[in-house]
């Protein structure tokens, strides 16, 4: 989204938190990051799906690079989400790279289309280990 569409939401949707999602497909998401910070209260970093739309509302479950989320966590100065691919089996890895403000995960945390309560425990689990060192 252009940085006025997020100046003119930001004065529309007063009191309303802004969250941006930056597609990381390489080094350019930190520019485009940092183009936005001062826009939004919170900044998602998730994958793209490179045979897809760019704009697709669903996760990819796709991992993207995870040294490039770490520059953009380390370079903008506000809190950022990390989603892309997270399941119980990377969470803790993906926690102590990147040390984002929070975690967005569904596609692998799923079953049949609905949330697995046996991958959420797992997921959680994984976190709370590596929130533990």
């Amino acid at each position: 989204m252009a940085t006025t569409d997020l100046e003119r939401l930001r004065v529309d949707l007063l009191g309303v938190s802004l969250v941006q999602v930056v597609h990381v497909t390489g080094p350019a998401a930190l520019q485009q990051a940092l183009d936005v910070e001062r826009h939004v209260d919170f900044i998602l970093l998730d994958s793209r799906n490179p045979d897809g739309p760019a704009r697709a509302l669903r996760g990819t479950g796709n991992v993207h690079d995870w040294r490039v989320s770490s520059e953009i966590v380390r370079g903008v100065h506000c809190p950022v989400f990390l989603a892309g691919g997270l399941g119980p089996d990377n969470a803790a890895e993906a926690i102590a790279d990147v040390q984002p403000f929070g975690v967005d995960a569904c596609p692998r945390l799923c079953r049949n289309g609905c949330l697995d309560e046996g991958l959420l425990t797992e997921f959680f689990n994984a976190i709370r280990d590596a929130l533990a060192f």
